[in-house]
């Protein structure tokens, strides 16, 4: 569908009107007693043909138009762009020569697509445009296929029944290996990739199988199969993640790899029974990622000097703390970074190894044979390291541990999983850690969550109306969030919220209409002064701990998130999603 805008550019530019009769159009449109979309104006009650609309586009475009409807498309050039993708995408692949492949598509600027399918086919493309009906019958013969191909499969075992028959193991193997099962999960992953998806969720309801990715920290669904793949698509992930195929009562833990030239993916896969079948959740780790620096992280400068200054102490403990999937691990990684040269000795304990580190020493807990976060910790610290790095602090005995290490010389790096930087410090006393050597040993903690970046390609400016200001003030404290922001320069000393400029992202191709594309996060980081230190020493609450901070001059994270809201990084509406309790 074209929007507005970008309709009203295609008509004007290609002369299908001029000024004149484009405002009377336009007119015409805002007179109309239904909200409906220029385009929708045009195809009913102007009676454009649909064809004839998309026809000017291609023009606009300087793209040749094809009509596919009635055009049947071979099967294996078909299925070149994985149906997801070619559902999501609006794009299809319809005619093939020995190096050059055909594509139509209802978004021609989406060329991280085109770059994707350019990889996977190891074909020049030649770009087609086309209209949404067209489209329609093209992604149609898709289901048509991959309907007969699963009239046609091995015969489905039922999980509910209690007794193991004794050819299971390798029916479920033989179903595991069927073609369209093969497909349909290879379709799944790709287009995760693609997605840049952290998270596959496989779901199992009453009557078809759902899947949902995780982008950009938002869950979203993105295809549904018929319930007759169910045991077929579970069969195939417990073969590539070596699990037992016969058990569907038990809770099962396993990973995989896929890689070529272009990525290399380690899959964690978890398997929990469900009222319908299985569910199964994919984390997607990236092994080809590199550590980011601390501005590509989004730090702004006073709180990356913070950072810079207590990454040069010799010894003490660096905490990084926040919700599952708030970037944590991440952090920690852009630290070590910063901390590995050949003149020091870096050791870390994780569940997983989530980045690989040239030059660090990198292990993984395995609870299943003892080796845990507090029995690595103790072998680390026989490494002679100068630094190490503890995934997650989530008991007393690594805590203590990890305290003794910073005391004697060493500086350690971890994660808590606390709501704000204050509250890390009276949850280590919680762990039984003496208030004393907390204080000693602190460094510095950064509190985090991540936000959605706007797109770049739908960027939009806007003022905020009155009465959204209202609602801010009831949800946050806006006068005292507005000083900070004139003390640091974010805004100027008389400025207004009124009168200041945010951003939001419209939607378009690029962002799959979301707005948003890519996440940054926001922080607060709390320096270890003498001030504080006395605090924690006395046993004070976080929020005692968290004034003090901000006397001496912290950022809170609702604070730094306002100034990226300003600088078009990310809004006030993502702000306001991470940072409420």
């Amino acid at each position: 569908m074209l929007n507005d805008d970008l309709l009203k550019k295609i008509l004007k530019e290609t002369g299908t009107f001029d000024a004149k009769g484009l405002k009377s159009l336009l007119d015409e449109l805002g007179k109309t007693e239904t909200d409906i979309s220029l385009e929708k104006f045009l195809l009913k009650e102007k009676k454009m043909p649909e064809e004839m609309l998309y026809r000017i586009a291609a023009q606009y475009y300087k793209l040749p138009f094809i009509n596919l409807r009635d055009t049947p498309i071979r099967q294996d050039i078909l299925f070149l762009i994985p149906e997801p993708i070619a559902n999501s995408h609006q794009v299809v692949a319809f005619e093939k020569t020995e190096d050059e492949l055909k594509i139509v598509t209802l978004n021609p600027t989406d060329l991280q697509t085109f770059e994707f399918i350019k990889r996977k086919t190891g074909l020049k493309l030649k770009i087609f445009y086309t209209n949404p009906t067209s489209l329609e019958e093209a992604i149609r013969q898709y289901r048509q296929s991959l309907s007969a191909e699963l009239g046609a499969l091995t015969k489905i075992p039922n999980p509910d029944d209690k007794r193991k028959s004794p050819g299971e193991d390798a029916e479920l193997s033989k179903l595991a290996e069927d073609i369209p099962i093969v497909r349909v999960v290879d379709s799944i992953l790709e287009h995760a990739i693609l997605e840049g998806a952290s998270d596959i969720h496989i779901e199992p309801t009453e009557k078809e199988v759902t899947v949902r990715f995780r982008v950009d920290g938002v869950l979203r669904p993105v295809m549904t199969f018929p319930k007759a793949v169910t045991q077929g698509i579970v069969a195939r992930i417990k073969i590539l993640s070596n699990l037992k195929l016969d058990e569907h009562r038990l809770p099962q833990d396993g990973r995989f790899k896929i890689e070529n030239p272009e990525y290399k993916f380690s899959i964690r896969v978890s398997v929990l029974p469900v009222v319908d079948g299985e569910k199964i959740v994919m984390r997607m780790l990236a092994e080809t990622a590199t550590a980011l620096t601390l501005e590509q992280l989004g730090f702004l400068d006073r709180p990356k000097e913070t950072i810079m200054r207590n990454v040069k102490k010799p010894h003490g403990i660096i905490l990084v703390t926040g919700p599952t999937g708030s970037g944590k691990s991440t952090t920690l990684y852009s630290v070590l970074g910063i901390l590995n040269t050949p003149k020091v000795n870096i050791s870390t304990i994780e569940d997983p190894v989530e980045y690989r580190m040239p030059g660090v020493n990198q292990s993984q807990v395995n609870a299943r044979i003892g080796f845990t976060f507090a029995s690595g910790l103790r072998s680390l610290l026989r490494q002679d390291p100068n630094v190490i790095m503890v995934g997650e602090i989530r008991d007393e005995e690594t805590a203590g541990i990890a305290v003794q290490a910073a005391m004697t010389g060493h500086l350690v790096l971890g994660t808590l999983h606390t709501n704000d930087a204050a509250t890390a410090l009276p949850r280590l006393i919680d762990m039984n850690v003496p208030p004393f050597l907390i204080a000693f040993t602190a460094n510095v903690i950064v509190g985090q969550r991540l936000v959605r970046k706007i797109c770049p390609g739908c960027i939009r400016s806007l003022k905020l109306p009155g009465h959204t200001i209202e609602q801010l003030r009831r949800q946050v404290d806006l006068d005292s969030i507005w000083k900070t922001l004139q003390r640091v320069g974010a805004v100027g000393k008389e400025q207004t919220i009124e009168e200041t400029t945010f951003w939001r992202g419209s939607g378009c191709a690029q962002c799959n209409n979301e707005g948003y594309k890519g996440r940054v996060g926001i922080y607060e980081v709390l320096e270890v002064t003498p001030e504080i230190s006395q605090l924690i020493s006395d046993g004070r609450d976080s929020s005692k701990i968290h004034g003090q901070a901000v006397k001496n001059g912290m950022l809170t994270m609702i604070e730094d998130g306002f100034i990226k809201a300003i600088k078009a990084m990310t809004t006030i509406e993502e702000i306001l999603r991470v940072t409420k309790d």
